[in-house]
C-alpha cells in the first residue's frame, strides 16, 4: 500500500468515527460502544422478534421477516414503534406487500 495515502477522519455525534481511504474508496469504521448497547438492543427488538414468529405462523417467514425489518427500519428514523406497525400495516393487501 502506498505510504502517501491520505485519510479524511470524519466524527460524528454518536462517537462514530469513519476512515475513508481515498485511493480505494474502503470505509473503515471504528467506534466505541456503551456497555449496555448489546443489552438495550436486544432488548427492544425482542417483541418484534416475538411479533415476526407469530406474524410467520400466520403468513409466510418471508411476509413475517419483511414486515418486522419495515417497522425496525421506520423506527430508526425515529417513528414510534407502533405507528411504524400501523404504517407496515397499511401497505399491506390480503397479507401481501405490492409494489406501487
Amino acid at each position: 500500500m502506498d505510504a502517501q495515502v491520505q485519510h479524511t477522519r470524519i466524527k460524528w455525534d454518536c462517537d462514530i468515527q469513519l476512515y475513508f481511504e481515498k485511493d480505494v474508496d474502503i470505509m473503515y469504521p471504528t467506534y466505541t460502544m456503551p456497555h449496555d448497547l448489546k443489552q438495550e438492543t436486544l432488548s427492544r427488538v425482542q417483541p418484534w422478534v416475538q411479533y415476526g414468529l407469530y406474524e410467520a405462523q400466520k403468513t409466510s417467514f418471508p411476509h413475517a421477516m419483511t414486515e418486522v425489518a419495515a417497522i425496525a427500519y421506520l423506527m430508526g428514523k425515529g417513528y414510534d414503534p407502533r405507528l411504524a406497525r400501523q404504517m407496515v400495516e397499511s401497505w399491506e393487501v390480503d397479507e401481501m406487500f405490492y409494489p406501487r
